[in-house]
């Protein structure tokens, strides 16, 4: 007989076990459910932090853009339009002088010899190159007997000193600069130069490719606010030309030229002469010194003059005025080495082939300067080129063993 007991408990439990069950499968839907409901409230938070940083991505973006594009414009503005409104009248002033087939005056040159060595001859050399100037057309006004510094360039020369007296054209020129030398403009005296050249010369009209063309266009090369490149655009170095024959006094065998004067690059104090003596000395000892002083007043420079250093030659009394920088240019081009002030013809010598050492006590001046010039001398044929501090040279010599 069926025990009816056993059996109700065995319906129970499994009625029990169903219910726990099916208790269990919906526990487990909720949290599932509620998984699968965080989870897209969370995929909906990531998503509007997406959209929102999409949206500071693109805002910042289109804001760096627009300050990348204000500031190259006001780079253009400061440097490329400055530039092109500066080069523009400078090139077609240069264009007026070599169209047609007239003579044409460069010069007069009024200013510093380094200048004249060291830029103006370079840019005159790229002036008849790139406009195709025949140098029968040019006409070089300079002073001190420098036509053989214009070989290849201008066919004539007129030397300043032909048509003033000295004493009178220094008085001039002092008149002129109003402090500066520098040609920045066409001055009264130079239209008077320009009017005796082409009278003297017997000329009924010349075009005037004259010295402030160049001082515009490279004054920002020597503040530092111009390259290189730029100022070398307009510069052609080449090896200076060999000038025609010059009398010259007897000169000893294989003799240092030495040429030391007062300039902004080196004071002249008595300590500069004390220290410029004792090189001079250095070297007579061990080769023949001939000095290049002209004891003439042209400009505001002053000759340091070193007398009774035995084996010294002192060539003051052979220069004259309307000769002196040709008669110097030829020393330095026999000499065994050039040693002297860092500027006028120091910058010349490595260009006649002649080794030399430029001596200074301050560059504040001639950064520029010896940037171009050791990349000049670079790419030609020149003599070695360096550059002596002569505080270095002072300290140096402290314990006596130098000098």
């Amino acid at each position: 007989m069926p025990n009816l007991q056993l059996a109700a408990q065995n319906l129970t439990r499994a009625a029990l076990n169903r219910l726990a069950k099916l208790h269990r499968h919906g526990r487990q839907r909720v949290r599932r459910t509620s998984k699968r409901v965080r989870d897209s409230a969370k995929d909906a938070k990531s998503s509007l932090r997406l959209a929102a940083g999409a949206g500071r991505h693109a805002t910042a973006t289109a804001y760096s853009g627009a300050v990348r594009f204000t500031r190259y414009w006001r780079k253009v503005n400061e440097r490329t339009l400055p530039r092109l409104t500066a080069d523009a009248p400078a090139r077609l002033d240069l264009w007026r002088a070599a169209r047609g087939s007239g003579p044409i005056v460069v010069g007069p040159w009024l200013s510093e010899v380094g200048y004249e060595v060291l830029y103006w001859i370079p840019f005159l050399r790229w002036f008849v190159d790139y406009y195709r100037v025949d140098p029968a057309r040019v006409i070089a006004v300079s002073r001190g007997g420098v036509s053989g510094w214009y070989g290849g360039i201008a066919e004539r020369y007129v030397e300043l000193l032909d048509l003033y007296a000295p004493d009178e054209f220094a008085a001039r020129n002092r008149a002129r600069q109003n402090g500066d030398q520098k040609q920045k403009g066409v001055s009264g005296l130079d239209e008077e130069i320009v009017a005796a050249v082409r009278d003297r010369l017997g000329l009924a009209d010349v075009s005037v490719c004259h010295p402030s063309t160049m001082f515009r266009l490279l004054r920002q090369f020597w503040l530092g606010n111009e390259s290189l490149d730029y100022a070398l655009s307009y510069l052609r170095y080449a090896p200076m030309a060999r000038p025609a024959t010059v009398p010259l006094p007897p000169l000893p065998d294989g003799f240092v030229a030495m040429k030391f004067y007062t300039a902004r690059s080196l004071g002249g104090n008595d300590r500069h002469n004390d220290l410029l003596r004792a090189v001079v000395e250095a070297v007579a000892r061990s080769h023949p010194v001939v000095l290049l002083g002209t004891g003439l007043a042209l400009d505001e420079h002053e000759d340091f003059l070193f007398a009774g250093v035995p084996g010294v030659t002192n060539l003051a009394t052979c220069m004259r005025p309307e000769n002196n920088l040709g008669v110097q240019t030829e020393i330095i081009r026999r000499a065994r080495r050039f040693v002297g002030t860092c500027g006028s013809v120091a910058w010349l010598a490595p260009m006649l082939g002649t080794d030399t050492l430029a001596v200074y006590s301050d560059d504040h001046l001639l950064t520029s300067h010896l940037y171009a010039a050791r990349h000049g001398y670079a790419s030609m044929s020149a003599g070695r080129f360096a550059a002596l501090d002569l505080n270095a040279l002072e300290l140096m010599a402290l314990t006596g063993d130098l000098l």
